[in-house]
């Protein structure tokens, strides 16, 4: 890492050093052009045709691209085009990439650490491995032809080249199924491969199929994925399957890693599979359906028959597509631009993707250690809870959640009532979750946060005490912690109202950024996230009446304080004796500082944006801020074109990633409105793409839903910087993307954003109306909103500057 800044950083130090003149952002004027005409995404067109699941799948995680599936489902089937090699780190891109031209398989399983079963119909000389991606010939892998693949929300189709094969996938929420037409042969196959990694799952560790008689099949395959490894050494990921075939085969085989029984019907272990062998006319179709379970193939044989028992393909189609246009069509959005639809739309069908319920229709559930647990009934009259796996909710109260709270409350309360579950289990929240294993991606945990603003905006489907005890817990207890459960330097963060730095645990015995007790290397971010965090708690302490616990949290909710340098202006690490650790450079990455650097995180203080404005003084802050997206701006608030998950980590601003994605918003608490307007907009028209390299950024982590729902409740102008968390949560309000907005909230209300003149242009809010009466703030309480009705803006080409000044969105309650 140099210890030098960049052109661009240079003069923006100036400004970090004395204030500096407000910079000026060199905007070019917009040429007029007569936008073209469309019907809008509504109840009267198909609004799956704005989703392109094919946007950003180049260098996008294994749960990413998963077309044929229902929102939240658990049968997540797609094609694979290097899925058997996984990685190296355990989290890095692999499935599904844009720039690879062969298919080694469809695979059923994609969550975070979970992958797994891959089919692979086949002609000709039976092989039965996949081969080298560049060198299909090598194995059973077939190159296609994008020209020849469909992918639309609930399924997907592709023509093998190699095979003359026409493969289809759909899926109901428990069950996939597949559809392989073939040409002649006398040799066709279809491969059945599932004692191979898949994507995240890392080695498998045993692996069992067999045939119960010519048209059904069962087995199971049992992983030790890397985060588990890491977090939780004790778990492993199971998953079964239970599988019905149209057709039976001419003759079955089996393999395993040891080689080919021709005649076998069964095989266990690494490299365990079978082949189902057919003799074929033109145009002969074979399909199969596959019920999924985490808990048994009792019960992925139970989801099958509960879901898909007399369900033909075609069927099970139309059933999932009709799923999606529901979901979907809970926000309708018109305007002429065609092009921010597609984001939207496609934002949103990641959100409803990305994570999957766990859970069997009978209500069983994967439990650590490949254990068995068994959902309590739901109360009558509340929403019925999933367990779900799920990668961290680190960032997620930016986008995820707020979406959840909006119009699928459901999902949240089955997220609320996942994370009780397991505390129940086992004694801790879990940041993320594979069949209860701890898989923290990121070694702290943000779920009593995401906990308490679901208690905040009503949604309460579950023990409320037991909900106040966990979140406490997360926030102030540290005797017996589970490594996995993150947050090992909670009892230094208790003690001393700030987590002490220590440069020694970049790497300490072995161990990567360590932390523990005493201290640690992400200390600064660790910090900041655990000040915002204590604040949650402790609106929910308030709520519930526990003075004690509030005013104890909410001390701790400044421990920001503590390590902001007045000096620097900056979130400066800070050694165990109080002083300021040396060789600080703000721009370096990791060094006190998780995926980030001080210039990104020093605006991380979402609990009391009042209290930072103030500590860097108006003008500097609203200096430095907008200095910092007009640089940024040229790199596309990102890192630039490079093709990387990290790309902006060493940026001044990075869109691509969590810490830095409420700052659009802070110039609303700074008195101008009209910037978090200017840059909000500019940030859904120049970071969110529509190509398969141009998707979120440059092959940035789109997350498990994380930047799609961004752009779509910032397309709406919908955002709270605090992510719920408040007593009495508002929202604030910035330029709507689209002229017309209907929205289905929580609720079974409507809401209604109307902004007739919105374009690039004039993105400007010049004056607003909330069911007929002036609205003079750029916030609302959240609670007024929910109410629903009509939220009316003018907008126009130039700010005004009066608009929303009047009264700051309260900042701390």
């Amino acid at each position: 890492m140099k210890n030098t800044f960049t052109a661009s950083l240079l003069a923006l130090a100036a400004l970090l050093s004395c204030g500096g003149a407000l910079a000026q952002s060199s905007s070019k004027t917009a040429t007029k052009a007569k936008p073209k005409t469309a019907p809008p995404a509504s109840a009267t067109s198909d609004v799956l045709r704005y989703v392109n699941p094919n946007i950003g799948t180049a260098h996008s995680r294994w749960f990413f691209y998963t077309p044929a599936a229902v929102p939240y489902g658990m049968a997540k089937l797609a094609p694979s085009t290097n899925g058997h090699y996984g990685n190296a780190s355990g989290w890095e891109a692999v499935g599904y990439d844009t720039r690879q031209n062969s298919i080694e398989g469809f695979v059923h399983f994609h969550e975070w650490q979970v992958g797994g079963v891959s089919f692979m119909p086949t002609t000709g000389e039976l092989r039965v491995k996949p081969g080298d991606l560049e060198g299909p010939n090598t194995g059973y892998r077939s190159r296609f032809d994008r020209k020849n693949q469909v992918a639309e929300p609930g399924y997907y189709k592709v023509r093998l080249d190699d095979y003359s094969i026409t493969a289809e996938l759909t899926a109901t929420k428990r069950v996939g199924f597949h559809r392989y037409t073939f040409p002649q042969s006398e040799q066709a196959h279809i491969l059945l491969d599932i004692g191979n990694k898949q994507g995240e799952s890392s080695e498998v560790t045993d692996a069992s199929i067999r045939m119960l008689d010519a048209t059904h099949f069962e087995g199971f395959v049992s992983t030790y994925p890397k985060y588990v490894q890491n977090y939780d050494p004790q778990g492993k990921v199971n998953m079964y399957f239970f599988g019905e075939i149209s057709r039976g085969p001419a003759s079955v085989g089996a393999f395993t890693a040891a080689g080919v029984q021709p005649t076998a019907s069964f095989a266990q272990g690494k490299g365990a599979g079978l082949v189902l062998n057919y003799k074929t006319a033109k145009n002969d179709k074979v399909e199969l359906k596959v019920g999924l379970s985490y808990t048994s193939t009792a019960n992925a044989k139970a989801n099958l028959q509960a879901e898909a028992a007399t369900l033909t393909f075609d069927q099970a189609r139309t059933q999932a597509q009709a799923t999606w246009r529901r979901e979907l069509g809970k926000l309708a959005v018109e305007g002429p631009d065609e092009a921010s639809k597609t984001k939207f739309y496609t934002g949103l069908f990641h959100a409803l993707l990305g994570r999957g319920i766990a859970s069997d229709v009978n209500g069983a559930y994967p439990r650590h250690g490949g254990q068995v647990g068994q959902l309590p009934k739901p109360v009558a009259g509340q929403l019925k809870p999933e367990f779900i796996n799920t990668d961290a909710i680190w960032g997620g109260y930016w986008n995820l959640t707020q979406l959840w709270a909006l119009s699928y409350p459901e999902w949240y309360g089955s997220f609320v009532n996942t994370q009780l579950q397991v505390y129940k289990d086992r004694g801790w929240f879990g940041d993320g979750l594979a069949n209860s294993q701890y898989v923290s991606g990121v070694g702290t945990n943000m779920v009593g946060l995401a906990v308490a603003a679901a208690y905040q905006v009503g949604i309460r489907n579950y023990d409320v005490n037991l909900a106040y005890e966990a979140v406490r817990a997360n926030e102030l207890n540290w005797r017996n912690r589970a490594f996995g459960s993150g947050k090992m330097d909670t009892k230094a963060f208790v003690e001393r109202g700030y987590v002490p730095f220590r440069d020694e645990y970049k790497e300490y015995k072995g161990e990567w950024f360590k932390t523990d007790s005493t201290g640690a290397y992400f200390a600064n971010s660790h910090t900041l996230e655990y000040s915002f965090s204590a604040f949650a708690a402790a609106q929910l302490a308030k709520s519930l009446n526990k003075p004690a616990d509030y005013a104890q949290l909410l001390k701790l909710s400044n421990g920001w304080k503590q390590i902001y340098n007045p000096q620097t202006t900056l979130m400066q690490p800070k050694l165990a004796d109080g002083s300021f650790a040396p060789k600080f450079d703000p721009s370096e990455p990791w060094r006190g500082f998780q995926e980030g650097n001080a210039l990104q995180y020093t605006f991380f203080v979402p609990q009391n944006p009042a209290g930072l404005v103030a500590a860097i003084g108006k003008a500097r802050f609203n200096s430095r801020l907008d200095s910092i997206f007009t640089v940024s701006e040229k790199n596309g608030f990102g890192g630039g074109k490079e093709i990387d998950a990290f790309a902006g980590i060493k940026s001044i601003y990075n869109h691509g990633n969590q810490p830095n994605l409420h700052i659009s918003w802070l110039f609303n608490f700074s008195g101008q409105p009209w910037l978090t307007q200017k840059w909000t907009r500019r940030i859904c028209d120049e970071f969110y793409g529509t190509e398969p390299i141009h998707g979120y950024g440059y092959g940035q982590d789109e997350d498990q839903g994380q930047l799609g729902s961004w752009y779509v409740i910032t397309a709406l102008g919908l955002f709270d910087v605090k992510g719920f968390t408040d007593a009495r949560p508002i929202v604030q309000l910035s330029s709507p993307v689209f002229r017309r907005a209907t929205i289905a909230l929580a609720g079974q209300k409507k809401l209604v954003i109307e902004a007739p003149a919105a374009s690039k242009t004039n993105c400007y809010i010049q004056s607003a109306q909330f069911n007929g009466k002036p609205l003079a703030n750029c916030w609302l309480y959240r609670d007024e909103l929910m109410q629903g009705g009509k939220l009316a803006f003018v907008m126009g080409p130039q700010p005004n500057k009066a608009w929303g000044t009047k009264v700051p969105p309260p900042s701390a309650q």
